[in-house]
């Protein structure tokens, strides 16, 4: 990193926080210090991770440098998608109606529920016998 101007956000899924740093580029994007691909090895995730810039027609402009702590590959990919739609705002708050209509600014709350006790998982009952 440079001494070069950069938009930040945090962006949260599942169990997954992704801190991105935007600067002006070439549309490069490293996750964890490896390039996108390598670390994702699946199109289903990077495209995913892509989602805020196609919605803003945004491909190739920004390099993005994001740091993701937590979860499995797909909260994770999650979280560096809202992070990067976050950062995307705060370079320029004319994108938040196309953002938005993505659906790309909303952060999604759901959760694994807990394990009760008295149950094998959060809802399943152990089987009832009447004798």
């Amino acid at each position: 990193m440079t001494n070069q101007q950069y938009f930040a956000a945090v962006g949260r899924r599942k169990t997954s926080v992704a801190r991105a740093r935007l600067m002006p580029g070439d549309g490069t994007i490293v996750v964890n210090g490896q390039p996108l691909n390598q670390y994702f090895g699946g199109d289903i995730w990077t495209a995913q991770v892509q989602e805020p810039f196609q919605a803003v027609n945004g491909m190739g402009r920004y390099n993005v440098d994001i740091r993701v702590v937590g979860g499995g590959r797909s909260g994770q990919a999650g979280a560096i998608s809202h992070a990067i739609a976050r950062a995307l705002l705060a370079s320029d708050d004319q994108l938040r109606l196309p953002l938005r209509k993505a659906g790309l600014l909303t952060r999604d709350a759901r959760m694994k529920e807990r394990k009760k006790y008295g149950l094998k998982r959060a809802r399943k009952a152990p089987q009832y016998t009447k004798r």
